[in-house]
């Protein structure tokens, strides 16, 4: 019986070493795809003239390299470009590249859809279908170095953010390959301080991630209080605030990291008091801590609404008179729903339940991070 070709884009470095042996190949075979798939971008194993004919023969036989396609592509007019990827199935995700003077940021999904239910976020509305697999991942990738090179400019990926579709730490088998083929020498090669993963607080993952890998953590947070976040984050009700702090402070220490990154969406007359910054600075005063406030961005059929300019930056005033690292991060790409909580793609929702129905049982942190 013939077995399926492999796809072996997204596979870590060990686990290509162990498909090459499976060929009676050299582990050297490995770095040799790697540096042609990730630094050359290229996928046609025709055109890997290092390897041997007869390899290549076996890739062509036993392996692919496949790319999801690219079903639209909307620019911005501040040169947002968001993608539309297929991943089969009638299934869309969303893909969007920020373009700045000194960086490139890739914000990349993880899902087809969310299953986290934050009520301000288009995504979440959307439902949630499965997670994407580490190919699918890394592929996003690829797409964007693939069409940015058409438009003259290969090299304008200099960071990698895990704040599209979906909640990564809820796809943890597939995160953490991609995660560390992104910092790969022999993959991507971006500092582990350029990819950046953001999560709305899976407390033991985050355990979890701080032994599999060390990139940026960042935290959806969005409330200074487990009453609002509750309401606004509904994971919060399985792990609670202090609970959430905790995790952060142990992974800045176990991955030495120079701060962890909170996420504060400013919601009109909802979170952006000066009374919710004094309380937001009581929980991150004097510890490795930066805040992202980040304007709402308004969604169709959603109520919340946008903090004022003068609400942000009184609010934002609080937090550094506390000494406390805060920028306030400028809408990009909201033209073409391309902005942080915009996010939509196209999907067929599998998920009948709300998540705060089935948020009903506290899960265990020890035993997470026993295990």
């Amino acid at each position: 019986m013939s077995v399926a070709p492999v796809n072996l884009l997204g596979l870590p470095r060990r686990e290509l070493e162990g498909f090459f042996a499976q060929l009676g190949e050299k582990p050297y075979r490995a770095k040799q795809l790697m540096r042609w798939l990730y630094r050359d971008n290229v996928l046609d194993q025709e055109e890997m003239t290092d390897l041997s004919q007869g390899l290549r023969q076996k890739l062509a036989e036993q392996a692919v390299f496949t790319l999801p396609s690219v079903s639209r592509v909307q620019q911005a007019k501040d040169g947002t470009i968001k993608w539309l990827i297929s991943v089969g199935g009638g299934q869309d995700i969303e893909t969007v590249f920020i373009p700045e003077a000194s960086r490139g940021t890739l914000c990349v999904s993880s899902q087809v859809g969310c299953a986290m239910d934050c009520p301000f976020c288009a995504t979440g509305r959307q439902g949630f279908n499965r997670n994407l697999s580490a190919a699918e991942i890394i592929g996003q990738v690829l797409v964007a170095q693939r069409r940015l090179a058409e438009q003259g400019d290969s090299s304008r990926i200099t960071n990698v953010v895990f704040m599209g579709m979906g909640e990564p730490l809820a796809n943890f088998r597939e995160l953490v390959p991609a995660c560390n083929l992104l910092t790969d020498d022999l993959g991507f090669a971006l500092s582990r301080r350029r990819v950046t993963v953001s999560t709305s607080g899976l407390v033991p993952q985050i355990y979890k991630l701080a032994e599999a890998t060390n990139v940026a953590l960042a935290i959806s947070l969005h409330a200074a209080n487990d009453v609002l976040r509750n309401e606004l984050v509904p994971i919060n009700r399985r792990h609670p605030i202090e609970e959430l702090l905790q995790a952060c402070w142990d992974y800045a220490e176990a991955t030495n990291a120079r701060a962890i990154t909170f996420e504060y969406i400013m919601l009109k007359d909802v979170n952006d008091s000066v009374a919710d910054a004094r309380d937001l600075a009581r929980l991150l005063k004097g510890r490795p801590a930066k805040v992202n406030l980040i304007p709402y961005n308004p969604v169709e059929g959603i109520a919340y609404g946008r903090s004022t300019q003068t609400k942000i930056d009184k609010f934002r005033q609080v937090l550094l008179d506390n000494k406390i690292m805060t920028v306030t991060r400028r809408p990009r790409g909201d033209d073409i729903d391309a902005a942080c909580g915009q996010l939509a793609g196209r999907l067929d929702n599998k998920v009948r339940v709300p998540l705060g129905v089935r948020l009903t049982e506290k899960s265990s942190v020890h035993s997470v991070k026993q295990a």
